[in-house]
């Protein structure tokens, strides 16, 4: 199992804008139609990654608790189908419905939109304002498969809370942790 950190894109860095498949709704979704008014999580993952697949059941929780908050939430697979066809469109379709995810599950093809995140791994977190500049990138958490922490998103819930209460983002934060993107 690869354990690829995070680039870290700089703080403050606009998001760059998108419109992916989505194949729960067989159409496109644009970063504008599905960014939250107070603040929009991006997170790059696939359905394969062990990383993923450990994080998988706190990151559910926290866009269902965050939701009713007005932060929006957006996952993007961006890895290469023909060499891992585990993460094709159709598997990420089974793969939301059976994690029960309420936000969208995007297919970036070309992994245009990676390159554009500067993503590297498999969970990379994103945390952008409602002004959608960057205000936190890196880790769910210290919890990583084997290691026996448990699961509790504080990391991304702390940036989340000060986000939304108007507090200072602390900028010092830990790079993700995962499989590499597999790039093309």
């Amino acid at each position: 199992m690869a354990r690829t950190p995070s680039n870290m894109l700089p703080l403050d860095t606009k998001a760059p804008d998108f419109s992916l498949f989505n194949p729960l709704t067989d159409s496109n979704t644009t970063l504008e139609k599905a960014k939250g008014t107070k603040g929009t999580v991006i997170v790059f993952i696939c359905n394969h990654c062990p990383f993923v697949v450990h994080v998988n059941p706190e990151l559910v929780k926290i866009a269902q608790e965050y939701e009713s908050k007005a932060i929006g939430f957006i996952a993007i697979s961006s890895n290469d189908v023909m060499h891992y066809p585990q993460d094709a469109p159709d598997l990420m379709k089974e793969f939301a419905k059976e994690n029960i995810y309420n936000f969208p599950y995007l297919y970036d093809e070309t992994q245009e939109v990676a390159t554009l995140y500067h993503a590297a791994c498999t969970p990379d977190f994103y945390l952008f304002d409602a002004e959608l500049k960057l205000v936190y990138r890196g880790q769910l958490d210290d919890s990583r498969p084997g290691n026996g922490v448990p699961l509790t998103g504080v990391d991304l819930r702390n940036a989340l809370d000060n986000l939304i209460g108007g507090s200072p983002i602390n900028p010092n934060q830990k790079p993700s942790i995962g499989c590499n993107i597999k790039w093309k």
